[in-house]
């Protein structure tokens, strides 16, 4: 690598110089946030029909049919039947208290498909767009940071459905924080629905991911329904292998050759990404085609590894191929990191990362 190209991160191989990541500094006001909380791109056309089950897993079958069910279940009125005017004391609308479970969590490892599963609950729940919401753990964390709590309870209050992906247990503040803003909602009458991954090396040990997540969750356990999903990761089902980096020079070569990709070397994008706060990850990759990577190495530090985590899951959201020289990305996080308490969401990146991958390969001439 050239000594212009390490000082900058850019190929000056061109006149016209794709796209870079480390040139954005997206700003994204708040009401974005509210707008965007559907499923991403990559689930727009995704439905219960379209959820090919697994024969070998009857756990499956068993899940589309209940949450169809749950779902039609949500197309009457507003379950508080008060909402906001009653969240706020701005009247004394009676509160209705539904029978049966409120919320569902589905359980299960990695590829699955809880994720096509929860975006069909979406999709199937009678109600305008605007009165369902759909956003990860993360995402809903960084709203309540945008908005303030009490300005993210009156926006949330008055919606039928809430879905929330990929609900995560390893900081305990965040799961206060959203435990108390889901007790709210529940009293406000907006259904839930949840996912999140058993951790690695406790695939089989049955409930082990519900049971967690209804301790932590501790009053509102009451208000879930656990689905057990099991199975393989489909996105490694009769899949070839990942495959391996290229090398610099083909990368850029292919940037130059994409339109609307993007070229940036991996060490800087990781210090880039330091200076831009993950709620604005999903702007970051706004009208990008793909996303060039050269001298991918093994991340340094936590804090970088989870903002790359945040990048992954925007970027696979997108479904934004990632072609990349360097480390392949099963060695992107340390022995340390991959057993410590983020795995999950490491193991999570690297899945996601590695199925992109895979869809890159078409950029590069053969």
């Amino acid at each position: 690598m050239s000594s212009s190209t390490a000082a900058t991160g850019v190929h000056p191989i061109a006149d016209a110089a794709p796209l870079s990541l480390c040139a954005r500094e997206p700003h994204v006001p708040a009401d974005r946030l509210v707008a965007e909380m559907v499923p991403p791109p990559r689930f727009d056309s995704v439905r219960f029909e379209t959820y090919i089950p697994d024969p070998n897993q009857p756990s499956q079958t068993e899940a589309v049919h209940v949450l169809a069910g749950f779902a039609a279940g949500l197309g009457g009125a507003h379950a508080s039947g008060g909402g906001k005017r009653r969240l706020f004391g701005l009247g004394k609308a009676p509160k209705k208290v539904p029978t049966g479970p409120r919320g569902v969590y589905l359980d299960g490892g990695y590829g699955v498909g809880k994720t096509h599963l929860l975006a069909s609950l979406w999709h199937a729940t009678p109600a305008e767009p605007a009165l369902k919401a759909f956003g990860t753990f993360v995402e809903l964390t960084n709203l309540v940071g945008a908005l303030g709590f009490q300005k993210t309870v009156a926006t949330l209050s008055e919606h039928r459905l809430l879905c929330i992906d990929e609900f995560e247990l390893d900081d305990p503040g965040d799961t206060v924080l959203v435990s108390t803003l889901l007790g709210k909602l529940v009293d406000a009458g907006v259904a839930l629905a949840a996912t999140s991954n058993t951790l690695p090396g406790k695939l089989g040990e049955g409930r082990f991911a519900a049971a967690d997540f209804l301790r932590e969750i501790q009053g509102l356990s009451a208000h879930f329904r656990p689905l057990r999903i099991d199975g393989e990761d489909y996105r490694h089902r009769g899949l070839p292998e990942a495959p391996a980096p290229f090398s610099d020079e083909q990368v850029t070569k292919a940037a130059y050759a994409t339109e609307g990709a993007s070229l940036d070397d991996f060490p800087h994008l990781l210090d880039h990404l330091a200076k831009v706060h993950p709620s604005r990850y999903g702007a970051l990759t706004d009208d990008l085609t793909a996303v060039c990577l050269t001298d991918v190495q093994p991340v340094p530090d936590q804090s970088t590894a989870l903002r790359l985590v945040v990048l992954a899951d925007r970027l696979y959201d997108r479904e934004v191929p990632v072609l990349a020289s360097g480390m392949p990305f099963d060695r992107l996080f340390s022995e340390e990191m991959l057993n410590g308490g983020y795995r999950k969401k490491y193991f999570r990146a690297i899945s996601r990362l590695t199925a992109l991958a895979r869809d890159a390969k078409g950029l590069v001439a053969a």
